[in-house]
């Protein structure tokens, strides 16, 4: 079965979820667990891998962004690094790094929980590439636990754009997430987002769902 199948699969559980569920037991929403990836400005694409370098498509993702081919280093304080980190695209307007708890243990960095593009005062990183090295005296961040809506998944639900939640995961586990942001955009496919810290410690994976608590 290709992922495409499964995606269409789990959106079809969820719709028939919330058609039969009650307002008052709240909304359901399936899980997408991100991994510690980067986005780029396009003048450090061209540092970490050549002049006139242009990002290459892997897997299409929410929002017109897109899983990169490409792979890069990071590295903390004391030399610590992490390879293999994927890069998101298209390029912005400001670099960035998203991590895990877990992953700023390992690297010796102090990074803050943010909501994406939020990098002001966050922690430095060095990033290499196959053709070169830079650094960022700030943009290493944990990215804020969010849920991405359609504008129709946020009226179902009753919420609003920049709202705050609490999230439950039925299972063995029950775990609540609490101050999850919810954002509603046009291009927005209906998906909770959070680490991989958070996914193992409550025990649920990509295509889980969990309910918004009312």
């Amino acid at each position: 079965m290709e992922n495409k199948d499964i995606e269409m699969i789990t959106k079809m559980v969820i719709e028939a979820m919330n058609t039969k569920s009650e307002s008052s037991h709240g909304y359901m929403v399936p899980v997408g667990v991100s991994a510690r990836h980067i986005h780029l400005t396009q003048e450090h694409v061209e540092t970490l891998f050549g002049r006139g370098y242009e990002l290459t498509k892997k897997k299409e993702l929410m929002g017109g962004q897109f899983a990169a081919n490409e792979l890069v280093t990071i590295v903390g304080l004391k030399l610590r690094a992490i390879e293999n980190v994927r890069v998101l695209g298209p390029v912005r307007k400001a670099s960035q790094v998203e991590i895990s708890a877990t992953d700023a243990m390992r690297l010796g960095i102090k990074a803050p929980i943010r909501e994406s593009g939020n990098i002001s005062g966050s922690a430095p990183i060095a990033v290499v590439g196959p053709k070169g090295v830079i650094y960022l005296t700030e943009g290493c961040i944990i990215a804020k636990r969010h849920i991405h809506m359609s504008p129709a998944d946020a009226m179902a639900a009753g919420v609003h754009d920049g709202d705050i939640v609490s999230v439950k995961a039925e299972n063995e586990r029950g775990t609540v997430f609490n101050n999850v942001q919810i954002r509603v955009h046009d291009s927005f496919t209906l998906e909770m987002h959070i680490d991989t810290d958070e996914a193992n410690a409550a025990k649920i994976a990509t295509g889980d769902a969990v309910r918004i608590l009312p």
